[in-house]
């Protein structure tokens, strides 16, 4: 009886528009109670989720993100892959994306990507003729790649919670990146044949070269923390601190766009992110213990495995749940509750865990472009002026792409495995 308490409370708080944090925190506590359980067990699992060492990175991923868009380095960046594929039917779409698939490998958030990419793609877009859901679509979609190839917050999180080796997820989350990287390219081109959209500008090689070298320190972020870690150089959580400092040297020293009242301001945007996320994570510890505790995993995985034991449609249920709660929870929650119910059931029917960290992560971000807590959605929103409701209707079309990779990821393991095994076997 508890335990379905546990769940109405947390349901009401969440439709009551409590914070994420809060709702997970106070249906905890009132289980407790009625379970008898002490509150100092509760304090005690609550703190314990946090302590972990991978954690670290969390915060130095955040600061990274937010000192390369005060730095402007985000303009460097979209100036060179203007350069690179502007010169494409629909060239700005295809620069949205690969600036995000550039841009991923140094912040590692969906979020980050919207709000510096964001404002300044669809600006520009927008001075080009292009159409507004359009423009915002793409942004929103291209976004999604951030968490997917390394570094990656909500990897580092899942690695914590599966006890998985970050390495490895980070090794995995590369192709898939790239594959959603060109899915949505082929989406754009097809955009571009149907509306007519113009080719940004031909393709000028001193261009080129002159944006290359002008970007080339911020593109070697990605390499130093990508190859740092596939190379052992230094650990994912190690690999933040470098990205930090390397951001730094960037801002203060070679473009000397960085002082000291705006680092201020970056730190204490990244105190604020990074207690919002650790907040989330300790009252998820405790939600997923109680679950655990209470055996809802082995409850789920029997009666699921009773329905079906076939592993393409246990797959298919599961990211369905995690599609329909993706819709409905933030995504460092969404994956400290799941991971213990479905990683079992994953694992029992032959899935690899970071195989299933990859499809999982995606699935979720998928559920970043989804109402009613569409993040991504809400920070468009924000820095392009066009309403909640609109940015809803622009991101639609751009899902297909994404579930299509979703489903070759899905049901073709090598995709996602074929990197770590090179790397690390």
């Amino acid at each position: 009886m508890a335990i379905v308490i546990l769940f109405v409370v947390l349901f009401v708080l969440l439709v009551a528009g409590a914070p994420v944090a809060v709702a997970l925190g106070l249906a905890s506590l009132v289980f407790a109670l009625l379970d008898g359980v002490p509150s100092v067990v509760v304090l005690h699992r609550m703190v314990g989720g946090i302590d972990s060492f991978p954690l670290i990175a969390v915060p130095f991923f955040i600061m990274a993100g937010h000192l390369m868009n005060t730095a402007g380095i985000t303009t460097k960046i979209f100036t060179f892959a203007r350069a690179t594929v502007g010169w494409m039917h629909g060239g700005l779409g295809h620069v949205n994306v690969g600036a995000s698939v550039i841009f991923a490998g140094m912040s590692g958030a969906a979020v980050a990507d919207a709000g510096g990419l964001g404002n300044i793609e669809i600006k520009a877009m927008r001075e080009a003729g292009y159409d507004v859901d359009f423009s915002v679509g793409i942004t929103a979609a291209s976004s999604t790649i951030g968490p997917i190839i390394p570094p990656s917050l909500p990897l580092v999180v899942y690695g914590v919670i599966a006890d998985t080796s970050i390495g490895r997820l980070f090794a995995a989350g590369l192709i898939p990146g790239l594959l959603m990287a060109f899915a949505l390219m082929v989406m754009v081109a097809i955009y571009s044949r149907l509306r007519n959209y113009p080719r940004d500008d031909r393709f000028r090689l001193n261009v080129f070269f002159r944006t290359f070298v002008d970007a080339i320190l911020p593109l070697m972020t990605p390499i130093i923390i990508v190859g740092g870690i596939l190379f052992g150089i230094f650990t994912p959580t190690e690999s933040a601190i470098a990205a930090v400092a390397y951001s730094l040297f960037l801002g203060l020293f070679v473009y000397r766009t960085l002082n000291w009242k705006r680092i201020l301001r970056v730190s204490m945007d990244t105190v604020e992110t990074t207690a919002s996320i650790m907040m989330i994570v300790a009252t998820s510890t405790i939600f997923a213990w109680i679950l655990t505790a209470n055996q809802v995993a082995e409850t789920f995985a029997v009666h699921l495995l009773d329905f079906t034991q076939d592993k393409t449609m246990i797959l298919l249920i599961m990211m369905a749940i995690v599609l329909v709660i993706g819709c409905f929870m933030e995504t460092i929650a969404a994956i400290t509750i799941l991971t213990p119910v479905l990683l079992p059931v994953a694992i029992s029917v032959g899935v690899d865990p970071v195989h299933f960290g990859i499809i999982l992560i995606l699935n979720l971000m998928i559920g970043l472009l989804t109402p009613p807590v569409g993040m991504v959605l809400y920070v468009l929103a924000k820095v392009s002026g066009v309403p909640f409701e609109r940015c809803v209707t622009a991101t639609l079309p751009f899902l297909v792409p994404l579930l299509i990779v979703l489903l070759m990821l899905t049901f073709i393991p090598e995709l996602s495995m074929w990197l770590p095994s090179k790397v690390y076997d």
